[in-house]
């Protein structure tokens, strides 16, 4: 894959009727030749430029992490606060509001125990590969830039990988830069590389999808 195509691809997007909002634009990687049932596809990428959505982020701690978290994070639990999310509805809210969650590591297993249940089957339980799980000197305006530019690409049923790479009236060089990104992480992650994908589509949120 080239930036020209990937311009061409972009141009064409240009082309198509105008929303009276600024639209989203996702890349669509559909596979071929695996089986997701025995070869499950989930891993992270961390892109160079936005991904033009904001993030909202919920931090586990103690007294030592807890001024810090609240400067950076728009929620922090302190572990005396735990008990207040026992009830499942409060747990089940608290996972669909906040997009990442980040734990201090001497009290993951406190976290594991009191949220595991509702985070883990959401896929949101802090996640030490994505350098959630943390001590407590971390600089956490670093870490929250990082999942800024994050995105997440699973095919655990389906055939297809999607993920939001900007936004339409983004940088042209951003997006491109973030779209080469996002292909060039997932050929990594694929048992064959290049020989699982079967097309890759860019589309806007209302817009039709365009092969590259």
């Amino acid at each position: 894959m080239d930036k020209n195509r990937i311009k061409k691809a972009l141009d064409e997007i240009k082309t198509q009727d105008k929303r009276k909002f600024t639209q989203s634009l996702d890349i669509i990687i559909n596979l071929k030749n695996i089986m997701i049932k025995s070869n499950p596809v989930n891993f992270f990428v961390n892109l160079h430029y936005s991904k033009g959505k904001p993030i909202k982020i919920a931090a586990f701690v103690d007294q030592r992490l807890e001024e810090n978290a609240k400067k950076v994070c728009d929620l922090t639990i302190s572990e005396t606060e735990f008990a207040k999310y026992k009830d499942k509805k409060v747990a089940k809210k608290l996972a669909q509001e906040y997009d990442y969650f980040i734990a201090q590591a001497n009290i993951m297993a406190k976290v594991a125990q009191n949220f595991g249940r509702v985070l883990g089957t959401r896929g949101k339980m802090p996640n030490p590969k994505l350098g959630c799980v943390v001590s407590p000197n971390v600089n956490l305006e670093v870490l929250k830039d990082k999942l800024a530019k994050t995105v997440l690409l699973s095919a655990k049923k389906g055939t297809n990988l999607q993920c939001l790479v900007g936004k339409e009236d983004q940088n042209e060089d951003e997006l491109i830069d973030n779209i080469l990104t996002v292909i060039q992480t997932t050929v990594k992650n694929l048992p064959n590389e290049e020989q699982n994908i079967k097309s890759v589509l860019l589309k806007t949120t209302m817009g039709k999808p365009v092969k590259l």
